[in-house]
């Protein structure tokens, strides 16, 4: 029986569409709330894990709405077949199954233009399954690439429609809830890999460190590139001024919450720095710059184009409860007070993304899954 499938960029596209569908997860309970499918839009969705069908078959199907478009989806594409086969089988007829299970949603990229000038055009790259967004900045043939996932691929096929090569990457820290895509692009394309010293000290693969207040620009001028040290959600944590009018924060500054200081298990210093980078940086800034950040903690922090984007002014009035310390002491009480467990594959990651650790695709895969923790504020993530 040929059954028909679809891709996570489909979903995305029906997702942001809002197309009326039914999305049946068939996954385990364990593994449907530790991550699901999620949307800008609300999404109806339903729950049978596929041992359900199984053992109940005419108990779950009858579970099952119809005359509806229906969309599978399981961890690894053959449950969704499996259930996919027995709806059809009941007289279901609008069914597919997603191609390559959750893990391709997880890693899907969903490019979009945040602004397009006479000589750049910069993009955001939107990862739903993460929570997480990457930039490209592209001017003549070139482009520069911050904070890349590890889907390359993806990168790799805007460019080539684009006519452009990736030159440079840009690491605003090294992360620890998701697998760095900059050392593909390196070995890839070539690309030189900038980072922050503080966080890649040690690592073995090369780079070429950036300190506060350089300037990158492209072979054809273009708009500059002016890295700004704000460290607090690590050490190193740098953000990147484009053209004077946007900034990709990192982890440093969201439009729902700041970063969390904790990650590395020093909260308390770096608590210190993230309060100095607020009160001697952030709040001196101008309140038009345009704030582009690595995660963002819902879909209602997009605006009507679906872009994650806020001039800083709105990013303090969203979070004055945190903009308002002025005293590092309650300023550490705050954080304490919002501090939880961080997931256990953070430490991991953190090595994988230094090059300490290696790690077959199939286990960066599950490691990779789920919606980061990067907030400090635990309402905001």
């Amino acid at each position: 029986m040929q059954i028909p499938s679809y891709r996570a960029d489909e979903l995305f596209s029906a997702l942001t569409t809002r197309e009326d569908f039914l999305l049946l997860d068939v996954r385990n309970d364990e593994e449907f709330e530790r991550f699901k499918v999620e949307g800008p839009f609300a999404l109806d969705m339903l729950n049978v894990a596929y041992f359900e069908f199984m053992e109940f078959e005419t108990e779950s199907v009858a579970r099952v709405p119809r005359g509806k478009k229906i969309r599978i989806v399981c961890a690894k594409e053959g449950s969704a077949r499996y259930v996919a086969e027995i709806l059809l089988k009941h007289g279901y007829e609008d069914v597919s199954y997603l191609e390559g299970g959750i893990r391709t949603w997880g890693n899907l990229l969903a490019p979009v233009q945040v602004a397009g000038h006479e000589t750049y055009d910069l993009y955001q790259f939107r990862r739903p399954g993460k929570a997480s967004l990457s930039y490209a900045l592209a001017c003549g043939g070139e482009m520069f690439v911050f904070d890349p996932a590890k889907n390359t691929s993806a990168y790799r096929q805007f460019t080539d429609s684009r006519g452009c090569a990736i030159t440079r990457t840009f690491e605003t820290h090294r992360q620890a809830d998701y697998i760095s895509g900059s050392d593909r692009l390196r070995r890839e394309v070539g690309a030189e890999i900038m980072a922050p010293q503080p966080d890649f000290a040690g690592a073995r693969f090369p780079y070429t460190a950036v300190a506060d207040g350089d300037i990158f620009t492209f072979r054809d001028k273009g708009p500059e590139v002016r890295a700004i040290h704000t460290p607090g959600h690590t050490p190193g944590s740098t953000s990147y001024l484009i053209d004077g009018r946007y900034l990709i924060s990192g982890d440093a500054v969201f439009i729902l919450s700041i970063g969390r200081p904790d990650l590395g298990g020093m909260a308390k210093a770096w608590s210190t720095m993230l309060f100095k980078t607020m009160t001697d940086k952030i709040l001196k800034w101008d309140p038009g710059l345009i704030i582009l950040p690595g995660h963002y903690m819902d879909w209602r922090e997009a605006d009507e184009n679906l872009v994650f984007a806020a001039p800083l002014r709105k990013v303090i009035e969203n979070n004055a409860e945190i903009y308002a310390v002025r005293d590092e002491a309650a300023f550490f009480a705050f954080i304490e007070k919002n501090m939880r467990p961080q997931p256990e594959e953070y430490a991991r990651i953190r090595e994988i993304n230094a090059g300490l650790l290696e790690v077959d695709e199939a286990e960066q895969d599950v490691m990779d899954l789920g919606k980061n923790e990067c907030a400090a504020s635990a309402a905001g993530a």
